[in-house]
């Protein structure tokens, strides 16, 4: 299969899964026996009328008190040039003290096509940053940057966060609910399942609506 046809693939998938939100998605993954795909729950949108979805790039760094502000400054718009266009970059900073996103990297990513980021970590400049419509998951807030802080460890290697296991190339979808990370090797078979479990869900609602028992609805429709 060449580039050009895992490049149509991607995109393919990316709309699929943008349509979707991520109840329907954990349920199917918990039906193929992967529960473990949700990122932990106090990773949360700064805008929770955004749904992100697309594959992922990952990226790490950690606290480096030794560098200094031009090296650290360096090596994070080195990252933020890195970042493949159309994916979602998730982040393991492996740090809880300090921003790992601001206004201008933000501004940034969604010029060059960056879907959006997910950190295990902080932000800042959140005003602006709401405003972009850009989506963005995060732990906390602080005004504290990366400058002079904050070194890069890795991009594109697996990481975790919360267990989970993250590699470039697997699959995400964010929205008000919470994050669920697709391994890269389920994403069609995932999504095949979704669209057919969104499908049925419809016709259970209106068939609820109509006044049917729930139990029965279950019973018929086996989900609820």
């Amino acid at each position: 299969m060449g580039a050009g046809r895992l490049s149509t693939l991607t995109i393919e998938f990316t709309e699929r899964l943008q349509k979707c939100y991520s109840g329907a998605v954990f349920d199917v993954m918990r039906e193929f026996g992967h529960r473990e795909c949700v990122l932990p729950s106090e990773i949360r949108p700064l805008d929770d009328s955004l749904v992100l979805a697309g594959e992922i790039w990952t990226c790490s760094g950690r606290i480096d008190e030794s560098i200094s502000d031009d090296e650290s400054l360096l090596q994070w718009t080195g990252l933020l040039s890195k970042a493949p266009d159309n994916s979602v970059i998730v982040c393991q900073p492996n740090d809880s003290t300090i921003a790992h996103m601001g206004e201008l990297s933000a501004e940034t990513l969604k010029y060059r096509g960056i879907r959006g980021y997910i950190v295990d970590g902080g932000t800042r400049d959140s005003t602006f940053i709401r405003n972009l419509e850009w989506p963005l998951f995060f732990r906390y807030f602080s005004p504290k940057d990366v400058v002079g802080r904050w070194t890069v460890e890795s991009t594109g290697e697996p990481i975790e966060i919360g267990g989970v296991r993250i590699s470039t190339g697997d699959y995400a979808i964010a929205d008000i609910d919470g994050v669920v990370i697709i391994p890269m090797n389920m994403i069609e078979k995932v999504l095949d399942r979704t669209e057919e479990v969104m499908s049925t869900e419809n016709e259970l609602r209106s068939m609820i609506l109509q006044g049917m028992d729930p139990q029965e609805a279950y019973k018929k429709y086996r989900l609820f």
